[in-house]
């Protein structure tokens, strides 16, 4: 059994002992503390009455037990809970803002396997938590200092479904060409992976015009068909549906749907790091500015974006750390090179339907086909490898060894060391849970991103 407390959330494998899993425990002690936070912050600005809270899940098999307890305890401490239920991350996010909330707390545990959950944390912009506030959340957890409300000041509960919300924003959008879209009569493939996307993403295509939706795996009943990550590997079936029917693309999203991943009409992937670059290159076309994506992101962000006469600002992995940099940065559009779209036009969150809707209408303007657009896109790979280390080693020094060696190339400590070399870099990460140490590279091709991962390695391990 397994329990993650950090500042972006409490993430767990569901039962065991408390506060060695996600136990009902442990779900009543963290959604307190969360309570106690939130007013606070509405106490700092000067608000004295009930707060309201904004709770969705995704489908998950946990979720129902989950929602309960956390809906329960939130009433317990006296707060007005908003249940929108079966909802999308981004939704719960945009949610929060048009309830007048004072936060949002989303039950998912996005990519994990289903024997997972997790509480994330929201605060009064449908944004998630900062390190500062997340740590706040995590000492008032850790010093039980909340109590609960009496019976005349318990908190009630409403029920709303904001899916159509959600998609009713998403299709107001200026950049967003429903007849564009139309007129093209796609169809499409899409892969919901049995949760809440099953509910939403086809209900998105139909109001987006495509002519044609053929489903996989759109049954909202948490059975994962597959690892729900949206990685190339775990797509094989979309991958082949796509190119039977005759598709024009395919989209696969994660259980919470903040994550896009795109399939060729030939049934090849688009590739993760490539949904945000071309939903970037779109958006600057008929939006100048500038573009943030994280440390381990592709560099084929970086190459469009300064094609447009944009600035690009690379952020700590993490999506708060993202948006912070969005904002510093005055991005138009940014995001991780997970298949994670964060368009501000809409909210500052990733959001898989606003990566469909923009992707599909680039995709109708260019006259191109999937393959066809992915091809006008600088060429870059990835590999991703770990290297375990020894009980006692000084993972910090290591770092900091490596920075040494590399004094001479492009250096950035913001988060972990990255190097960028002139045609390559490398990126290196510690683990906050385990004696490993992550290493990101990209080069012009996977061989040498193979071989520079490997160089990495090797002097790591004579050190």
């Amino acid at each position: 059994m397994t329990l993650i407390k950090s500042i972006s959330g409490i993430r767990g494998t569901i039962g065991g002992r408390l506060g060695a899993g996600l136990t009902p425990g442990d779900i009543v002690k963290f959604t307190a503390a969360y309570s106690v936070w939130a007013k606070q912050q509405a106490e700092t600005k000067g608000y004295t009455g009930r707060i309201k809270v904004v709770v969705g899940r995704d489908a998950r098999i946990s979720g129902p037990m989950v929602q309960q307890i956390v809906t329960g305890t939130l009433v317990g401490m006296g707060v007005d809970v908003v249940d929108i239920d079966l909802a999308t991350t981004p939704t719960v996010e945009m949610a929060v803002v048009a309830e007048k909330a004072h936060g949002g707390l989303i039950i998912t545990a996005s990519h994990n396997p289903k024997q997972w959950n997790a509480l994330k944390l929201l605060d009064s912009k449908g944004e998630f938590l900062d390190d500062k506030n997340g740590k706040l959340v995590l000492s008032i957890a850790g010093s039980d200092g909340f109590s609960f409300a009496g019976a005349d000041d318990l908190g009630s509960i409403s029920r709303k479904d904001y899916t159509k919300y959600h998609i009713d924003k998403v299709l107001e959008l200026p950049l967003v060409d429903v007849e564009a879209i139309r007129e093209k009569k796609f169809r499409v493939t899409v892969d919901c992976v049995n949760s809440v996307g099953g509910i939403v993403i086809p209900q998105l295509l139909q109001a987006l015009g495509v002519a044609e939706v053929v489903e996989l795996y759109c049954t909202p009943d948490g059975k994962f068909p597959h690892n729900p990550e949206p990685l190339a590997e775990h797509l094989t079936e979309i991958s082949e549906m796509t190119k039977k029917y005759g598709a024009d693309a395919g989209f696969a999203v994660d259980p919470d749907v903040d994550r896009l991943a795109i399939v060729n009409e030939d049934g090849s992937m688009f590739g993760e790091e490539y949904t945000l670059v071309a939903v970037a290159d779109y958006v600057l076309r008929h939006t100048p500015g500038n573009t943030s994506s994280n440390l381990s992101s592709s560099r084929a962000l970086r190459d469009v974006t300064l094609a447009h006469g944009g600035q690009y600002k690379a952020a700590a992995v993490g999506e708060v750390n993202v948006v912070t940099a969005m904002k510093a940065n005055g991005a138009v559009v940014g995001g991780e090179g997970n298949g994670g779209v964060i368009y501000p036009e809409l909210h500052y969150g990733r959001d898989a339907l606003v990566g469909i809707a923009l992707f599909l209408t680039h995709l109708a303007k260019s006259g191109k086909t999937c393959s066809q657009l992915r091809a006008q896109y600088p060429e870059y790979y990835m590999s991703k490898n770990k290297i375990e280390l020894g009980p006692g080693v000084d993972v910090d020094a290591i770092l900091v060894k490596m920075k040494q060696q590399y004094v001479n190339e492009q250096v950035n400590d913001t988060d972990g060391v990255k190097i960028d070399f002139a045609d390559e870099w490398v990126h290196l990460r510690k683990s906050n849970t385990e004696p490993i140490i992550r290493i990101y590279t990209e080069s012009k091709t996977q061989k040498g991103a193979d071989a520079l991962a490997a160089k990495i390695m090797e002097e790591i391990r004579t050190m």
